[in-house]
């Protein structure tokens, strides 16, 4: 079959791979459609030590089952396949699984004309759903659980509360369009690419400012923010940005470590929480989601062969691409 490698830093090929073999529990995959995320980004980047190449990458797919339970339905996958009985996964928070692996990390990925995974780790798509649309349960499963986590934290609901979303990538952009459906209405986000703020303008009747530039949102002015970067800069402007009382939730992994305003956070008694992934719950929320309309009509999305996919991780380093998300297609 043919697939897209990460062969070394800055270097994905599109070349011959062997063709699959699932194995008892198993279910084989034709992937129709499958995305870039900013993961995989690290990975090229060379930033990632979990993904190793060579390596097929990809994670957010949507595709028919060819072989095992379901044969013939279009489904998208959990990538992280929880080992069913650590107490997290007793507890539903399969997420943090002690024993989890993912495909695209320890498994070969989606960038792929087939995938293998774990039949538990299929999430059948509702009725009448196409793969375009399949293929983003992953971000949104990510975006609606780091709102999910907010909601729980806020003193006050969360339509009265005023958000920051720093970051215009797929995340970013997914949870300010739900949070315009779960009803709030003062929401800005914080882009600095040029490409990308039009783009979240036309997708999202949200304020995009570029955060190097006066704009967005005063100091102490908001009650949310929702860090889909998670660099260094980025730590420090959503630190400065939250009210005392606020939340501010950590979604993005751009930078390990780096030093914030321990002082705001301990006097202004700020609550600064990590989120990690979804869970299964969140990801079969997250197609219904996607299936009723609450993330709007997706036009944003790009498209683009898988064979020209080292162009796309290419456009996507040089900063020349405005889409939020670039699916590709085998």
């Amino acid at each position: 079959m043919k697939a897209l490698v990460y062969a070394a830093p800055c270097e994905v090929v599109y070349r011959d791979e062997p063709d699959p073999r699932p194995g008892a529990g198993d279910v084989l995959i034709r992937v129709d459609a499958v995305g870039i995320c900013g993961s995989d980004m690290h990975a090229y980047h060379g930033r990632d030590p979990r993904r190793v190449p060579p390596l097929v990458l990809g994670h957010e797919l949507a595709g028919e089952i060819l072989e095992g339970p379901g044969r013939g339905k279009l489904v998208t996958v959990n990538p992280i396949i929880a080992c069913g009985h650590c107490d997290y996964c007793v507890q539903g928070r399969d997420n943090l699984c002690a024993n989890r692996t993912m495909i695209g990390m320890q498994r070969p990925g989606g960038f792929a004309e087939r995938v293998i995974t774990a039949e538990r780790a299929v999430i059948e798509l509702p009725d009448g759903m196409d793969a375009r649309t399949g293929a983003l349960t992953e971000p949104a499963a990510t975006a609606l659980h780091a709102i999910d986590v907010a909601a729980r934290t806020l003193a006050r609901p969360l339509p009265e509360c005023a958000v920051l979303v720093i970051g215009g990538g797929a995340i970013g952009l997914l949870a300010a369009l739900l949070l315009r459906s779960y009803g709030v209405r003062r929401v800005w986000l914080a882009e600095t690419n040029p490409l990308r703020r039009d783009a979240a303008r036309r997708a999202v009747a949200v304020d995009a400012f570029d955060p190097h530039a006066r704009g967005g949102p005063a100091e102490n002015g908001v009650d949310l923010v929702l860090d889909a970067v998670g660099a260094a800069p980025t730590r420090q402007a959503a630190l400065a940005a939250v009210k005392p009382g606020g939340v501010v939730v950590h979604v993005g992994l751009a930078d390990w470590a780096s030093e914030i305003d321990m002082r705001k956070l301990t006097l202004a008694e700020i609550a600064l929480v990590g989120t990690y992934t979804y869970t299964t719950a969140d990801l079969r929320a997250a197609a219904r989601a996607l299936h009723d309309g609450a993330f709007g009509d997706l036009a944003w999305v790009e498209e683009r062969p898988l064979a020209e996919g080292a162009r796309a991780f290419d456009d996507l380093h040089r900063g020349v691409s405005g889409a939020a998300k670039i699916l590709l297609r085998p």
